[in-house]
């Protein structure tokens, strides 16, 4: 008999804040998951089941709901993640980089807060075959936690992990093992990635530009002070009219008229003059 009781209602009902907050979709195969991240703060906080843990988190929101995301949402991804912003890259980025970068023929993209790889491989899944063969594009992806980082660069997942691909797309990037329990991204794919650990609070080693910045369900975890000035160092390492692109419940306030909203948390830099 478990610890704490999480019904079914329990669940669903954590599952839509957990959407309607960070677009994150928790399936059944989460449940365990949510059950193990949850409990900690079930004990921290003294109470005896979820319905008592829900009950608390809509009458202390201010207080509790950072950690109440943080538990759940750590180093929780998945490939293709908020699909929208992969097909705008697809539809719309990339035939405008086409012709303005046509003569240096090179494109910078940077997954920021990449967490176990799934957006970065994603990314590198999406470019495929839409440049020229001669043209010099790649994918720059930094988390701060070295943990997840060494397991983004292994580029080796669960079947789980993977559940989201269609069967095309397993079959052209991955290697599948013998038992057919893990996943292993191909080099093909891997090296069009270049992994880095970085703090974005710190100094960035790399200058820029960037054509399209992924820095999705990072910035929820800051002030707006600290946001701010990281909206701030994106548009000065964008290269004009570069792309920054969001999480689902980040948004970017109309002060910051260097950049123009797209809708659907994606941002262009906007050139005056």
């Amino acid at each position: 008999m478990k610890e704490f009781l999480l019904t079914d209602h329990d669940f669903k009902q954590i599952a839509a804040i957990v959407y309607d907050a960070c677009g994150i979709v928790l399936g059944d195969h989460k449940r365990e998951m949510v059950y193990s991240r949850l409990a900690r703060r079930l004990r921290t906080l003294q109470l005896t089941n979820f319905k008592q843990y829900l009950a608390y988190l809509d009458k202390h929101k201010e207080q509790e709901f950072s950690d109440f995301i943080n538990a759940i949402t750590t180093n929780l991804t998945s490939f293709f993640r908020e699909s929208h912003h992969f097909d705008y890259l697809q539809s719309h980025v990339i035939p405008k980089l086409l012709v303005a970068n046509k003569s240096t023929r090179r494109v910078r993209i940077w997954s920021a807060g990449c967490s176990t790889g799934e957006e970065p491989y994603s990314l590198a899944m999406t470019l495929d075959g839409l440049f020229p063969a001669d043209w010099d594009v790649k994918i720059l992806a930094t988390d701060l936690d070295s943990n997840v980082l060494a397991k983004a660069q292994s580029g080796t997942y669960t079947a789980a992990n993977v559940n989201g691909l269609e069967q095309h797309q397993l079959q052209r990037w991955f290697l599948k093992t013998k038992e057919g329990e893990l996943f292993k991204v191909k080099p093909e794919l891997q090296h069009k990635i270049h992994f880095k650990r970085l703090n974005l609070l710190q100094d960035w080693p790399m200058k820029g530009p960037f054509d399209v910045i992924f820095c999705r369900n990072v910035v929820i975890y800051f002030d707006k002070a600290t946001k701010d000035q990281l909206f701030h160092r994106y548009c000065h390492i964008l290269a004009d009219q570069g792309y920054l692109l969001l999480g689902h419940s980040e948004t970017m306030g109309k002060e910051h008229s260097e950049f123009e909203n797209l809708g659907n948390t994606m941002y262009k830099k906007v050139i005056y003059g």
